[in-house]
């Protein structure tokens, strides 16, 4: 699969995770200071979100301090169904019940042994296909065409 990983800093916890990634079979490419570029959590989150939603990249992976503003700045973008995730279960959940493709973490809060938790759950997950937990994904997807890229105010 391949994987856009971007963060807004470079830490223990970045190269931990894109290492277990390129460890876990995953393409990789890199954006912000992972890949040597000064860049701010709204930039490394387009940069991000837009690798997604034109195909580059199956899913992304997103990091600033809290992982709020990566994932903000991420779910701009058509198709992009960024979730801030602290654990295993709230990953899976992302995953399962929204069709999250893009999963940001907390550089603050998250320890490497959480994140190979979550990442377990992220890549060992996948939505629902039928029942009312489908029919709801649909919906969220469908507020891309309603809302975002509006002009009107």
């Amino acid at each position: 699969m391949k994987i856009a990983v971007g963060s807004d800093e470079k830490t223990v916890l970045t190269d931990y995770v894109v290492e277990e990634l390129k460890k876990r079979g995953h393409t990789v490419t890199l954006f912000g200071p992972l890949k040597g570029e000064a860049m701010g959590w709204p930039d490394v989150g387009e940069k991000v979100g837009l690798d997604v939603s034109s195909g580059r990249a199956d899913q992304g992976v997103l990091f600033c301090w809290t992982g709020t503003g990566v994932t903000i700045a991420a779910n701009k973008v058509r198709e992009v169904r960024a979730a801030l995730c602290w654990d295993a279960e709230t990953a899976k959940g992302a995953r399962m019940w929204d069709d999250a493709n893009v999963l940001a973490m907390s550089l603050r809060s998250t320890s490497t042994a959480i994140a190979k938790e979550i990442l377990d759950s992220w890549f060992s997950s996948s939505a629902v296909t039928t029942g009312i937990d489908a029919k709801l994904i649909q919906r969220a997807k469908a507020l891309d065409a309603k809302h975002l890229h509006r002009t009107e105010k």
